[in-house]
């Protein structure tokens, strides 16, 4: 039974109309989760690649957060591993620089309805400022400040920027986070699998 709880209520979120009018591309909720999923994976909001395939973490983003927690596309997309888990679920369209931020409705609509459902979360990623300033909403150090004090998030969470390529002049400008960080997230991540 609890099964078909989390299989409709998947099909409710992708389902999900509520920000139609303010979508450039329509809406197109993506979301990966099941019962028995080990991590959870809160990022942003997919980007126009994602939105297009209809998989996510399936363009240059995902290819590095794979690299970073050190798994292969099979690992990484079966629901059992991980959960896919976005701070808003459709595309928001494009801004200056990267994307427009995820729709505020998204995240206290349906994050607790998936949270019920997940009954053997080990660890919840978060994946950028979104992510983070709605997780950890008193925390008011900046994204350098809570990714290089990952440890004070531990065991429940695991702070990380987001890997898209807009990011990469924070990446140079930190090389402790690939350096150091990152060895520690994969030890975790392979503990936990």
């Amino acid at each position: 039974l609890t099964l078909n709880i989390m299989k409709n209520l998947l099909s409710t979120i992708r389902d999900c109309s509520l920000c139609a009018d303010k979508l450039p591309l329509g809406p197109r909720p993506i979301i990966e989760a099941a019962k028995h999923s080990k991590i959870v994976l809160i990022s942003q909001a997919p980007g126009r690649k994602v939105h297009e395939s209809g998989v996510a973490w399936k363009d240059q983003s995902g290819k590095k957060l794979r690299e970073w927690l050190g798994v292969t596309e099979e690992t990484f997309y079966n629901t059992d591993n991980f959960a896919i888990l976005p701070m808003g679920f459709c595309y928001p369209g494009k801004a200056k620089t990267g994307d427009l931020p995820p729709m505020k409705i998204c995240a206290p609509t349906w994050h607790d309805q998936v949270w019920n459902e997940l009954k053997h979360v080990k660890l919840k990623l978060l994946i950028g400022a979104y992510a983070q300033n709605y997780y950890l909403p008193d925390d008011k150090r900046n994204l350098t400040e809570k990714v290089k004090n990952y440890n004070d998030y531990l065991p429940e969470y695991f702070v990380i920027p987001h890997p898209s390529p807009v990011n990469r002049f924070w990446r140079m400008k930190n090389p402790w986070f690939e350096n150091t960080v990152v060895t520690k997230l994969q030890e975790h991540v392979n503990s936990i699998l």
